[in-house]
């Protein structure tokens, strides 16, 4: 899994339609990448665990290439079904962003939840929560991060990076997807572990 995130990382690089934001948005799947053998030799986790980690990574690669703004997922729908996703629903701005976001929080809670149960001892109810807890918390200082990482660079670059598409209300919706993504994760291995118990 490692291995093939590293592989869409430098394949993201090739003609790279955005050279002057990309490193900000790659550079952090680069030092987990860098980081991840030693990670999970000192804090193992399962395969699923992982899978779900650099699904997500990959998930933000893609968008990091394309400013999150401008992945041609509408191109993608039109070549394989002859419509547009934007067409479907009504779109006017790339919703790409709001994917990855709903994403983290459906990806990030298991393999959270999972380490804090295996390497801290935690039992399983409250590994759960703290889980959820701490995707509300990082999507939180993400979004603070983002916003100051924009009124440092100001301008055209400020708005490639952050990709708000003239939303006011970007980070408040990028949070509350992300704790939707997560209270779904949680429920669904809640009512997992109770089907198993009950078998």
């Amino acid at each position: 899994m490692i291995l093939a995130l590293a592989g869409l990382l430098l394949i993201a690089q090739v003609k790279q339609p955005f050279p002057e934001v990309a490193p900000l948005h790659h550079i952090p799947t680069l030092l987990l990448i860098a980081a991840a053998p030693f990670l999970l030799r000192r804090w193992p986790l399962s395969n699923a665990s992982v899978a779900s980690v650099a699904l997500f990574f990959a998930l933000h690669t893609i968008g990091g290439r394309y400013t999150y703004s401008n992945v041609p997922y509408d191109d993608l729908a039109r070549a394989l079904t002859g419509g547009t996703i934007s067409e479907t629903f009504g779109f006017t701005r790339n919703h790409y962003d709001r994917l990855v976001h709903l994403s983290y929080g459906l990806l990030a809670v298991a393999p959270t939840s999972e380490t804090l149960r295996r390497h801290a001892g935690l039992g399983a109810r409250l590994a759960l929560y703290i889980a959820v807890e701490s995707v509300l918390a990082v999507s939180l200082v993400y979004e603070l991060f983002e916003w100051q990482l924009a009124v440092i660079m100001q301008g055209p670059l400020a708005d490639a990076y952050n990709g708000q598409q003239g939303d006011i209300w970007d980070s408040q919706k990028d949070m509350a997807l992300a704790a939707l993504g997560a209270i779904i994760a949680a429920l669904t291995i809640r009512l997992r572990r109770r089907r198993e118990v009950e078998q």
